[in-house]
């Protein structure tokens, strides 16, 4: 049984770690990073003592905090299968990550404010997690932004990581306006907004609000159109990359879907897996073309994010109140996604630290001899990704397309396609990344980098390989999460992973053709130039977004600026004197110092005494 004070530590001790770094030890980088660690340590240790000491029985404990009217804002917690799935993923995940940080932090002179504010982003996903209700879930949603906002832009004297962070920060808040409405109407239609309660009450679905919902989901798992802050925000150190844009934080809000299914209408859930399966085949033909090796992983990540949406909401549909295998897919690829995309990553900044920070792997190559360790278990993660026989991603990802090919043929084929597309760019960086000769100095010299940052790879390629059987055979490593994840019996047909099988030989085959190790230009960019730039223009959506923002909603911004200055605050609210003081502002725009500006005017002048002068003559 889950005990209550196993819960508050779960909660308490990362945010206990980052008040104490914030206010003690800023300073004090090794005391702030121990703390840190230990906390991440702790928290991965006593959630797996209660994981494995549950009895799998949904536990619920609230009190009220707040009264207004009928509404009842309530602090508590709530611990079922959906959940205890993601904890365990956080917990474990985001130690592993804090170990690999240590290392690789080491030169950061800003080293404790980063540890301090992973404890902090810890604090807040777990929150997310345990949550209880939507208004305490939201609560630790916006902190989990606010974290994401400080670790992406962490780089202070790089100018672009301001610009990602803040681009990350705007672009959440746009969907969780929508999610904020969601809840207020979500409480008007059903007087609650505790999830026991809803479920129980949750009989008259209502197409907007699972839309509304759904906004959150758009903005924390980057779902197009608000997918464009992702790949921006590899800006940030690489173990916020792995923890916050691969394993946790983005998982977020396929959890929040998983959390509140039994809200979604049909005509909702329709919507919800189109946008799935146009985020996962339109996400994996942009990783084509990038060369910055955390970008890829990237679009990787939006990619398999998109597979979880669809899955989720193809299954949910064809529920129809029985077994939802729609949520067990999407849990089980965001569980296995977590392990070897947070491993993909990881390998990543163990590559990056070694060479010099140099990211572009057309620069790179040869480093399968120079890091062994770090090779085979990046190839790990790699093959699992790309759905190869037997590993973790190979059982989640056919799980998906199980449900896919039985209730939607057309979103079938989009992610049938998006697997050989996966298999396709993944192929490309490990044959840029690891084989061939070095291009540069720094990537010659290279070596293996220190067993703090070698042992999570090892631990993560362990999960890579072996994850996925801990949902399918009861003796998992886990017990009490068999059975959390469910899936359809026999449901799989003998031809669909052979055909899935089939379609990533061919993207294996198609990448190893087309991209020898020792070239130093893409080969699309060489011969095909044409479509390099259209598929690296990604629809254009930041040239949208950006002229909409200076040509339309800023232009906007300053007239309604102007008229609250010089109508509402100057002549709407002190009359006569208001309009005084719109004189003076008016003849202040005059004065602006400009030699030139003064002879328009003059010459202004000239016209409006002519003006009058003629009219008085006449």
């Amino acid at each position: 049984m889950v005990a209550d004070y196993q819960i508050v530590l779960l909660l308490v001790l990362p945010l206990i770690s980052a008040a104490l770094i914030t206010f003690f030890f800023r300073k004090l980088h090794k005391i702030a990073v121990g703390i840190s660690v230990f906390s991440s340590m702790a928290c991965a240790a006593i959630a797996f003592i209660a994981i494995t000491t549950w009895n799998v029985e949904p536990v619920h404990r609230e009190i009220t905090w707040l009264t207004f009217g009928s509404l009842n804002i309530t602090l508590g917690y709530y611990l079922n299968s959906t959940s205890a799935v993601l904890l365990f993923v956080v917990t474990f995940v985001g130690f592993l990550i804090h170990l690999f940080a240590v290392e690789y932090s080491e030169h950061d002179e800003s080293r404790a404010r980063f540890f301090g504010a992973l404890s902090l982003f810890m604090f807040s996903m777990t929150g997310i997690v345990l949550s209880s209700n939507l208004i305490m879930m939201f609560f630790f949603w916006e902190l989990v932004g606010f974290c994401s906002y400080m670790l992406i832009g962490h780089y202070q004297f790089k100018d672009s990581a301001g610009k990602a962070a803040n681009k990350a920060f705007i672009v959440n808040r746009i969907g969780d306006f929508g999610f904020l409405i969601g809840i207020i109407w979500c409480w008007w239609q059903y007087g609650t907004v505790d999830l026991v309660a809803l479920e129980a009450q949750a009989d008259t679905l209502v197409t907007g609000i699972g839309l509304l919902l759904f906004c959150g989901v758009l903005g924390k798992s980057a779902q197009m159109p608000l997918h464009v802050w992702l790949p921006d925000a590899m800006e940030g150190p690489t173990p916020v990359s792995a923890l916050i844009h691969a394993a946790t934080m983005v998982a977020a809000g396929v959890f929040l879907m998983c959390r509140v299914f039994f809200i979604f209408s049909v005509e909702a859930l329709d919507i919800i897996a189109w946008v799935g399966a146009i985020t996962a085949i339109f996400a994996g033909i942009s990783a084509i073309t990038q060369n910055d090796i955390k970008k890829i992983l990237a679009y990787s990540t939006l990619s398999q994010l998109g597979y979880m949406v669809a899955a989720f909401a193809i299954g949910t549909i064809a529920a129809h109140g029985d077994t939802n295998y729609g949520v067990g897919a999407a849990l089980f690829h965001l569980t296995t996604h977590a392990f070897f995309k947070a491993l993909l990553f990881l390998g990543a900044g163990s590559i990056i630290h070694a060479t010099h920070h140099e990211q572009n792997i057309f620069k790179m190559g040869g480093l399968a001899a120079r890091m062994p360790i770090t090779f085979v278990t990046f190839s790990i993660g790699y093959l699992a990704l790309t759905g190869f026989p037997l590993l973790s991603g190979f059982w989640s990802k056919e799980s998906i397309l199980a449900v896919a090919q039985e209730e939607n043929a057309a979103i079938f084929y989009i992610l049938l396609i998006g697997a050989g597309v996966t298999a396709f760019y993944m192929t490309r960086l490990w044959i840029k990344v690891f084989l061939g000769t070095p291009k540069t100095d720094y990537v010659a010299e290279a070596k293996e980098t220190s067993w703090v940052m070698t042992l999570p790879l090892i631990i993560l390629s362990v999960f890579a390989l072996l994850a996925g059987y801990q949902f399918i055979y009861p003796a998992g490593l886990v017990p009490a999460l068999h059975g959390s994840i469910p899936h359809p019996e026999g449901a799989m047909k003998m031809w669909l992973p052979i055909i899935s099988i089939a379609v990533a030989v061919v993207g294996y085959i198609l990448a190893a053709l087309l991209y020898r190790a020792n070239a130093e230009k893409d080969f699309l960019e060489d011969k095909l130039p044409a479509v390099f730039k259209f598929i690296n223009a990604r629809l254009w959506f930041d040239e949208i977004y950006a002229f909409y923002v200076n040509r339309i909603q800023q232009p906007i911004a300053n007239a309604i600026s102007l008229i609250d200055l010089a109508v509402i605050g100057g002549l709407g609210m002190r009359g006569s004197a208001g309009g005084v003081g719109l004189l003076g502002l008016i003849v202040r725009m005059l004065t602006t110092g400009s030699v030139h500006h003064y002879v328009y005017w003059f010459a202004v002048g000239l016209i409006l005494c002519g003006a009058v002068v003629f009219g008085f003559a006449k």
